[in-house]
């Protein structure tokens, strides 16, 4: 990876929707060598996906909780089973396997704090494996970003 294809990522973070041939502008290629090394970013898998962020206050949304989780079992079926279980809620927007205390904490994007106890109760505690769920509420979002630092 050059300073080019570093030039398309940063400008792809800030603009998710550009064209191409605007990207190729704004990196100093033509349209063809441009698409190319997109192409390539993409099928190597550093590009996964443009996305746009959304106001989740705007939207009704304004309750981030970290679920942290912690395990009866470690065993792979176990974690595959829970891993795939998170995947398929839509509520839950990110989830990461940790060493520590938790075994696991999801950041949950939801209606109201009422809502929140009816998933706990209806879906959290019935992950497989899950033993214990300790929530944390967020009062205020200092930052929000997926841009990475490159």
């Amino acid at each position: 990876m050059d300073e080019i294809d570093l030039r398309i990522l940063r400008t792809l973070q800030r603009e998710p929707g550009i064209a191409v041939l605007a990207l190729a502008e704004k990196v100093g290629l033509s349209h063809t060598p441009c698409w190319r090394r997109l192409k390539r970013l993409e099928a190597s898998g550093v590009v996964i996906e443009r996305t746009v962020l959304l106001d989740q206050d705007r939207l009704g949304l304004p309750i981030t909780v970290f679920a942290h989780l912690k395990l009866r079992l470690h065993d792979e079926q176990t974690l595959e089973a829970l891993e795939q279980a998170v995947s398929l809620q839509p509520a839950i927007v990110e989830c990461f396997s940790l060493a520590g205390g938790s075994d696991y904490v999801c950041r949950v994007i939801i209606e109201s704090v009422a809502r929140y106890e009816a998933f706990l109760k209806r879906i959290l505690l019935h992950l497989p494996g899950v033993s214990e769920v300790n929530s944390q509420f967020a009062l205020k979002r200092v930052k929000l970003t997926t841009r990475l630092p490159i």
